[in-house]
């Protein structure tokens, strides 16, 4: 097997991140089941080959949280990246990315708490609960909070809508 290119010279994996709001504008968040810490995040995850970001936001959210019972209220101005940590970063897809550029999209969930399964086909999260968003950020491992705060900045508009109703 080659040794993975150095750090600074890998690419970015393309994905996607959703933020899914609850009627009273809270949104949801679970927490990680590979790991230790205790670590909450969004759903998130790669975009397909020749696959459109909000497509993959959709299923993502199936895949992960079991449902897409959503209407799309909001996107992300651009992309949001974050890197992996070294150690991290060659055992993570297989050493060839230093981390991810995210497109985020916001979602209106349209069905019941009882239409989330987390325990899905590959479970990616222990539990889960509904977070105002500001929270989130402190919640999540350490190398990704950067991003956590852009993206709850970004969307604080939103959520603060959302919650009036």
């Amino acid at each position: 097997m080659s040794k993975p290119l150095p750090l600074s010279q890998r690419p970015y994996r393309p994905g996607v991140g959703i933020l899914l709001f609850n009627a009273q504008g809270q949104v949801f968040a679970a927490k990680r089941i590979d790991t230790q810490e205790n670590a909450w995040q969004f759903p998130q995850g790669g975009i397909d080959e020749g696959e459109d970001p909000a497509t993959a936001a959709k299923r993502e959210m199936v895949e992960e949280i079991g449902t897409d019972k959503a209407q799309m209220v909001g996107e992300s101005a651009g992309w949001i990246s974050y890197d992996l940590p070294a150690d991290l970063a060659d055992k993570v897809w297989k050493g060839r990315f230093r981390g991810q550029k995210q497109k985020w999209f916001a979602f209106q969930f349209l069905g019941t708490d009882a239409d989330i399964n987390i325990d899905t086909e590959h479970p990616e999260f222990s539990e889960w609960r509904w977070m105002e968003l500001a929270e989130v950020p402190g919640l999540i491992v350490a190398f990704k909070k950067p991003l956590y705060d852009q993206v709850a900045a970004e969307f604080a508009p939103l959520a603060a809508r959302l919650k009036q109703g």
